[in-house]
């Protein structure tokens, strides 16, 4: 097993719904430790660079037009395989195919309002992390 970081990021759905804390103690009881976390409005410029891959998509505007409703809540996500469990812990992306007990299962609507983004990869994590956290912003305690 590899101790990696991930990142989360709180969608304006879970922050209108008041979820954060019920999610981040669903990460916390499955042994994951916080390095780092933040509230912060996401402008179009970050947005545009997150998701640079659909940036093309008819569907873009209304990802920028959810993602800036509200501000979000950064996350920066330690533990073992943290990638893949949080995944798991969240269910799939489209919330209607998630099963209960899942984090999207239990709290999402669809493929966009569904609570958090989660990195994929490890390498999507190192650049999301890096993406929405500076320098000395994530922390080893």
């Amino acid at each position: 097993m590899a101790l990696e970081t991930t990142l989360i990021l709180f969608k304006p759905d879970a922050i209108e719904k008041n979820l954060t804390g019920k999610v981040l103690a669903r990460f916390e009881a499955a042994g994951f430790v916080v390095r780092g976390i933040k509230m912060m409005k996401l402008d179009d410029a970050i947005l545009r660079e997150h998701y640079s891959h659909v940036a093309d998509k008819p569907f873009f505007p209304d990802i920028v037009s959810f993602m800036s409703r509200t501000p979000v809540i950064a996350l920066a996500l330690e533990g073992e395989d943290v990638i893949t469990k949080v995944r798991d812990l969240l269910g799939p992306t489209n919330s209607k195919a998630a099963a209960p007990g899942t984090i999207r299962g239990d709290f999402g609507e669809d493929m966009m309002v569904n609570v958090c983004h989660a990195s994929d990869s490890p390498e999507a994590a190192a650049a999301e992390v890096k993406r929405f956290f500076r320098d000395g912003e994530v922390f080893a305690c």
